[in-house]
């Protein structure tokens, strides 16, 4: 496996993706035919398990698009799981800590950088690898992408930046607004000050910083900040947004009330 959104960062490059939450892999053939990077299969806020995010992992592949995993928890057998089903990388919420931070990469990589339990899963093409190259292209090229969207973990952000293994900080603003009191106001200064926290924090480990976003103003922003790996919106809003841009203008070319 190599992992072209992982080669981008390294190069420099600014990446975007939308979070997935609908168990549709045409929905994810279609992200990747009009040319996101990546995409984040969400099994935190979403319905699915290892194997339904199988077939979506799969839909990914077929269309170039890489297919990024945010788990629902840091036990070893949801991270096991969800890798050996063939995610590229790994997005773990409330990394509160250093020793967070650790666990989850001992987790995600194989003996000698980790723990993570060896067998013959999809993710080694059922086996046929052999072993030796699918241990080390495997430790090589997934992904740990760690939140920081705590009061708890921010305080701490710089030591989780600066973990080894660790290849993306990703702030999630909203949680992060909730946990300082502010839920939902990015733009008040204690929300906005705790955001350059954690961009500087990856910058200074020499890391990329994500972020979600739900706009392309928002977007362009983020990027002029320093962000490189944009979480772009959701599937289901993307959807509900044009569809409800159609209704809207169709209704009032019609003369219709738009309710």
């Amino acid at each position: 496996m190599i992992n072209t959104l992982k080669r981008k960062l390294e190069c420099g490059q600014a990446v975007v993706g939308p979070f997935l939450t609908l168990n549709c892999p045409d929905l994810v053939e279609l992200m990747g035919l009009t040319g996101f990077d990546f995409l984040i299969i969400d099994t935190e806020h979403g319905p699915m398990e290892a194997e339904s995010i199988q077939n979506l992992i799969r839909a990914a592949e077929l269309r170039g698009i890489t297919p990024i995993v945010r788990v629902s928890d840091t036990r070893d057998v949801t991270i096991l799981k969800t890798l050996d089903v063939g995610a590229h990388g790994i997005q773990v919420p409330q990394v509160n800590s250093r020793e967070a931070a650790e666990s989850v990469v001992r987790s995600a990589k194989y003996f000698p950088a980790g723990t993570r339990g060896a067998a013959m899963p999809r993710a080694s093409h059922y086996g046929l690898l052999p072993l030796d190259d699918y241990l080390a292209s495997a430790n090589r090229e997934t992904m740990v992408i760690v939140h920081c969207e705590n009061r708890a973990g921010l305080s701490c952000i710089e030591e989780i930046a600066s973990t080894p293994g660790v290849d993306v900080v990703f702030v999630g603003p909203y949680d992060l607004s909730q946990s300082l009191g502010f839920p939902g106001k990015l733009d008040t200064p204690q929300v906005a000050s705790a955001v350059d926290r954690a961009l500087k924090a990856a910058q200074g480990a020499g890391k990329p910083a994500g972020i979600f976003v739900t706009s392309t103003d928002e977007a362009r922003m983020r990027l002029d900040q320093g962000f490189r790996y944009i979480a772009y919106s959701m599937d289901s809003l993307l959807f509900a947004g044009a569809c409800r841009q159609a209704v809207n203008a169709l209704k009032a070319h019609l003369g219709c009330k738009v309710e």
